[in-house]
C-alpha cells in the first residue's frame, strides 16, 4: 500500500520537519558507529603486530639460532602468519573508510543541503498563504467597516428625506457611502477569489510536491542506510577467506614439527669432537719413589712441574671450565666441531661484505662512466677516492677470508684425520703393562686432563719404549706461515716473556696481524719469534699469502 506525504500529511509541517532532522542525526550516529568499530580494528591490528614484532628474533642475537630448531621456525611461521591476521584487519578498517565513512559523511552534507532547499521552499510558501490571508481579513474588515457606515448613512437619510430643508450635498453624502460599501465589497470578493485560489494551490498543488520531495529524500535516506549496513557486512565476509586461510597456515604449522631434526640440531651445535677420557691409572703411594704427577690427576700441574717447550694444544677435559669471552680470532679456544662451525660463519659474513662491496664498486664503476661520458652531470674524478677506498676494503676482506678458510681447512683437516684413525686404548693396560712394579718403579706418564704433560725423568729408560703410543695424543704444529713483512721504525727491548727485541731499521717476518691489543707477532728467523708493540714498525702484507694458521 503506497501514501503519500503529500496528501496524508498536509499539515504535519512541523512533525516532518522533526523526523526529517531526526533521519539524519541517525545517519551521522551510524557514521560514527562505523568509524568507532573501524578505530577499534586499526588498533587491534597494531596491537597484533607489534606482539608480533615483539617476539620476532632480534638480529645478532642467539635468538636467530634458536631457529634451526623447527618448533621455532613454526613459532615464526606462527607470527608471520599473525602479522597477515593483523593485515586483515587493517583491509577491514580501509574498506570501512572507504566504503562507508567517507560515502555516508558525503551523503549527510548533500542530505542537509536537500533537506534545508525542501523546508525553505515550504516556508516560503507558508508565508505567501499567510500574507494572502492577512488580504483578505484587511479586506474583509474594511468592508464590513463600509457596510457599517453605508447602512448608518441610509438611516441618516430616511431621518432626513422628509424633512424639507435637506440639502442637496446630504443626499450625496448618503449616497457616496453606499458606493463605498460597494466598492468594499468587490474589493473583499475579489481577494476572497483570489484567497481561495492560493489556499487551493498550496495544500493541493505546492506543499504536496514539497511533502513529496520530503518523502523521496527520506526513501532515499533508509536506502542507503541500508546499503551501509550490507557493505559494513560485506566487509566483514570479504576478509574471512584469508582469515581462514592464516589459521588453516597455523593449524598445519605442526606438520613442521620434526623432532628427530630438532635433537640432531642439538648434537651439531654442542658437539665438541673431542672423545671421552679414557680410565685413571693406579698411583701406588706405597713406593719408596717420588711421586711423579699422573695425566690422570685432577691438579693442575702446572704449578709443579712447568712442561716442556712445544707448540701441542692439551686435550680438552669434560670438568674443566673454559672462557666463555669471544676468545682468540682463530677461535682456538672452541671445541674443533665448534670451531669449524664458527670459522665457517665468519667465513660466510666476509664474503657477504666482499659482495656488498663489489656492487658498490660496480655502481661506482658505472657512474664514473657516465660522468665520462657526459662532463656536465658531475666530476669523474670524484668517484676515484671511494673507489680507491672500496678496492682496500675489498682486499682486506680478501685476506681475511683467506686466513679463515686457512683455519678452516685446518680444522676440517684435523677433523678428518681423527675420524680415521683407531682411538688409542684408553684406561689401564693389560696386567703386563699396566702398572710395572719393578726395582720399585711405578710407570706413570699421560697428558693431564687440564692438557698439561708431565713425565718422571728418573723413569724415562722404562718409558721410552712406550712413548710411541701416545704419540697420537700430541699434536706438533707447524711454523706459522708468513704473511707479510715489517721494518722496524724504533728499537725494542723485548724484556717480557713471549717478546722480542729489535733494533731500528730490522726487517722481520710478519705471522700474526695486530688483533687490537697493540701487538704484532714476528720472526726473526726458525728459532726466535715474539711480538713486538705495533706502533714502533711497519707492516707491509703479502695479498697471496695466507693467513696464520692456529692449530687445534
Amino acid at each position: 500500500m503506497s501514501c503519500r506525504w503529500g496528501t496524508e500529511l498536509w499539515d504535519q509541517f512541523d512533525n516532518l520537519e522533526k523526523h526529517t532532522h531526526w533521519g539524519i542525526e541517525f545517519v551521522e550516529k551510524y557514521t560514527k558507529f562505523v568509524k568507532e568499530r573501524s578505530e577499534i580494528e586499526i588498533s587491534y591490528a597494531k596491537q597484533i603486530r607489534n606482539l608480533s614484532k615483539k617476539y620476532q628474533p632480534k638480529k645478532n642475537s642467539r635468538e636467530e639460532d634458536e631457529y634451526k630448531y623447527t618448533s621455532c621456525r613454526a613459532f615464526l611461521m606462527t607470527l608471520n602468519e599473525l602479522n597477515d591476521y593483523a593485515g586483515q584487519h587493517e583491509v577491514m578498517a580501509e574498506d570501512l573508510t572507504t566504503h562507508i565513512i567517507c560515502e555516508l559523511t558525503r551523503y549527510i552534507q548533500e542530505l542537509k543541503a536537500e533537506r534545508k532547499s525542501h523546508f525553505h521552499d515550504g516556508r516560503r510558501a507558508q508565508q505567501h498563504i499567510e500574507n494572502s490571508w492577512k488580504q483578505l481579513e484587511s479586506s474583509k474588515r474594511r468592508f464590513e467597516r463600509d457596510c457599517k457606515e453605508a447602512d448608518r448613512a441610509q438611516q441618516y437619510f430616511d431621518k432626513i428625506d422628509a424633512d424639507i430643508n435637506v440639502t442637496k450635498a446630504d443626499v450625496e453624502k448618503a449616497q457616496m457611502k453606499h458606493q463605498v460599501a460597494e466598492d468594499s465589497k468587490n474589493e473583499y470578493l475579489t481577494f476572497l477569489q483570489k484567497f481561495n485560489k492560493e489556499q487551493n494551490a498550496h495544500y493541493h498543488t505546492l506543499i504536496p510536491h514539497i511533502f513529496q520531495k520530503l518523502q523521496e529524500m527520506e526513501e532515499k535516506r533508509i536506502e542507503r542506510v541500508g546499503e551501509s549496513m550490507k557493505t559494513y557486512a560485506e566487509v566483514d565476509r570479504k576478509v574471512l577467506p584469508i582469515v581462514g586461510k592464516c589459521l588453516d597456515a597455523e593449524m598445519h604449522l605442526v606438520n613442521i614439527h620434526n623432532i628427530l631434526s630438532d635433537t640432531k640440531h642439538v648434537v651439531e651445535s654442542y658437539k665438541s669432537g673431542f672423545e671421552p677420557p679414557g680410565d685413571v691409572e693406579v698411583e701406588d703411594y706405597s713406593l719408596s719413589m717420588r711421586r711423579t704427577v699422573s695425566e690422570s690427576s685432577y691438579l693442575n700441574s702446572q704449578g709443579e712441574s712447568k712442561p716442556s717447550r712445544s707448540n701441542s694444544r692439551g686435550k680438552l677435559w669434560p670438568f674443566i671450565k673454559r672462557n666463555k669471552g669471544s676468545g682468540p680470532e682463530d677461535c682456538s679456544h672452541l671445541p674443533p666441531e665448534q670451531r669449524r662451525k664458527k670459522l665457517q660463519a665468519k667465513i660466510n659474513d666476509i664474503n657477504k661484505e666482499i659482495q656488498k662491496e663489489m656492487d658498490q664498486r660496480d655502481a661506482l664503476s658505472k657512474m664514473k662512466d657516465v660522468y665520462v661520458k657526459n662532463p656536465h652531470m658531475g666530476d669523474a674524478n670524484s668517484v676515484d677516492p671511494r673507489l680507491e677506498e672500496i678496492c682496500q676494503n675489498t682486499d682486506k676482506l680478501q685476506l681475511d677470508a683467506r686466513k679463515y678458510e686457512a683455519w678452516l681447512v685446518e680444522v676440517e683437516t684435523r677433523l678428518a684425520e681423527k675420524s680415521d684413525k683407531h682411538r688409542p686404548p684408553s684406561g689401564l693396560y693389560n696386567s703386563q703393562t699396566t702398572t710395572t712394579v719393578n726395582n720399585n718403579c711405578v710407570h706413570v706418564n699421560r697428558e693431564s686432563p687440564d692438557g698439561s704433560y708431565t713425565e718422571d725423568h728418573s723413569t724415562e729408560h722404562h718409558l721410552k719404549s712406550r712413548s710411541t703410543d701416545f704419540d697420537d695424543d700430541f699434536d706438533y704444529e707447524d711454523p706459522l706461515p708468513t704473511i707479510g713483512t715489517c721494518k722496524s721504525l724504533y728499537p725494542f727491548e723485548g724484556q717480557n716473556e713471549g717478546t722480542i727485541s729489535m733494533t731500528e731499521g730490522e726487517l722481520l717476518y710478519v705471522i700474526e696481524e695486530d688483533k687490537g691489543d697493540g701487538w704484532t707477532r714476528v720472526r726473526r728467523n726458525e728459532d726466535e719469534e715474539g711480538y713486538v708493540p705495533t706502533s714502533y714498525i711497519k707492516v707491509f702484507f703479502d695479498t697471496n699469502a695466507k693467513g696464520a694458521m692456529t692449530y687445534i
